[in-house]
């Protein structure tokens, strides 16, 4: 299955939070609170992490291992711990109706 954002759903990276958050990660800080990205879709606004937003700029018709691939090559993380992620958010995107699978 592939998966794809909502075409409904407008979005912007910020990347000033983006930049202080990549800064802090090579600084071995804990940046999951750091909103990097904005989602706007049926009336609620959603903000994403680092980790969030690169899952969510990927799916554009990846599978949830070419998501998963993808990450590895930018975040050092075991790869069980980096699918479980995955795959929690995406299910929670899909709750919302943000993404969906074809």
């Amino acid at each position: 299955m592939k998966i794809f954002r909502n075409p409904d759903a407008m979005w912007r990276e910020e990347d000033r939070f983006r930049e202080q958050a990549y800064s802090g990660l090579d600084k071995g800080e804990d940046v999951s609170d750091t909103g990097t990205s904005i989602v706007l879709y049926s009336g609620k606004m959603f903000s994403f992490n680092l980790l969030g937003t690169e899952i969510w700029k990927l799916c554009d018709g990846k599978s949830v291992e070419d998501i998963v691939s993808e990450l590895r090559e930018s975040f050092e993380v075991e790869e069980e711990a980096l699918r479980k992620d995955v795959n929690a958010f995406l299910e929670s995107l899909k709750k919302e109706g943000l993404i969906y699978e074809k």
